[in-house]
């Protein structure tokens, strides 16, 4: 009697075609989202095979979950609370793939007020343990987690910032249970990172995302800075936040890093010198190059993981 060939190996999932080496393959939790889809883009046309997971499908992907933005995708429907789930998702799954390079945790729900605070805070430090502890206990050592701005202090009020631009040596101050969320996270990662001295996590503290048609609004805050002092005036391009996932993942440090991630400049045509002086009065400000560069330094990302940000809202309003 001939042998029969197994139905999947340790390369392939339970029914998947054979097919040539395999690329370097990512899942980015949360793809469906703002920031998320535009990282499944940038990853992907950076040669990543993207495997999306979330509880939503975003417009434009096919009912089978194995074409959306640039075809380049799949995207697995799980609740990353459910760490059965996660595990099973991060190890393979049945027709598409088996085995996982990377891990880029953007999912959360996203900024407060969204939902009651305690669900906001169980889903997000949840889904955080549950995917970092999916990959220690399957060997995934290359992490990047989707951290926040709002860990500097936001909303600073009535808490200032110590001094202008703010850097990573900002103390953590979280003044709400999304950002309290985005500590106990980047806790954890501390935490995992000693456990495991071969792993990388890189905390990324994204700015406010922002999409190419969101820069005509930006003209209805510029008569008042106190508009959106909330934050510095700062704000991310989505895209610009796809590149900074990709150079984070490209990255061969190990522990845990997190990094301010901005736009060069802020969302205001007014000098910084003068919105300091009007919105911080009293806060050391010890200047910037420019005129309108960030107030949120991205210098650390810039140096260590060569971020390097392309768009700035004036250049992209009117853009379609």
């Amino acid at each position: 009697m001939a042998s029969q060939s197994a139905s999947f190996t340790q390369d392939l999932a339970l029914g998947e075609a054979k097919r040539g080496p395999r690329t370097k393959r990512v899942i980015v939790t949360g793809g469906s989202g703002k920031l998320g889809r535009a990282t499944v883009r940038y990853l992907a046309d950076e040669g990543w095979e993207v495997i999306s997971v979330d509880t939503r499908r975003p417009a434009g992907i096919s009912e089978d979950g194995k074409s959306g933005l640039n075809g380049a995708y799949r995207l697995v429907e799980i609740d990353l609370e459910d760490m059965g789930a996660v595990l099973e998702t991060f190890t393979s799954t049945d027709m598409a793939y088996s085995g996982i390079d990377a891990v880029v945790h953007l999912a959360a729900i996203p900024s407060p007020g969204q939902t009651n605070a305690s669900r906001q805070f169980r889903t997000n430090t949840m889904s955080t343990y549950n995917v970092l502890e999916a990959c220690r206990k399957l060997r995934i050592t290359n992490v990047v987690l989707a951290s926040s701005e709002t860990l500097i202090g936001i909303p600073f009020d009535p808490h200032m910032p110590s001094s202008l631009p703010i850097t990573e040596d900002e103390p953590r101050h979280p003044e709400s249970a999304y950002s309290l969320s985005k500590l106990v996270g980047e806790t954890i990662a501390e935490q995992y990172t000693r456990w495991d001295p071969t792993l990388k996590i890189i905390s990324l503290r994204f700015s406010n995302v922002m999409l190419p048609q969101e820069y005509e609004s930006f003209e209805s805050w510029q008569d008042d800075p106190k508009k959106r002092y909330w934050n510095c005036w700062g704000y991310i391009d989505a895209r610009d936040g796809g590149q900074a996932v990709a150079k984070a993942l490209e990255s061969d440090k190990k522990g845990h890093h997190p990094y301010l991630i901005a736009a060069e400049d802020t969302c205001m045509r007014t000098p910084n010198e003068e919105l300091v002086n009007h919105s911080f009065p009293g806060v050391k400000f010890e200047g910037t190059k420019g005129k309108n560069d960030t107030l949120l330094s991205i210098e650390k990302a810039k140096k260590e993981l060569g971020f390097a940000p392309k768009f700035k809202w004036q250049d992209q309003v009117g853009k379609k």
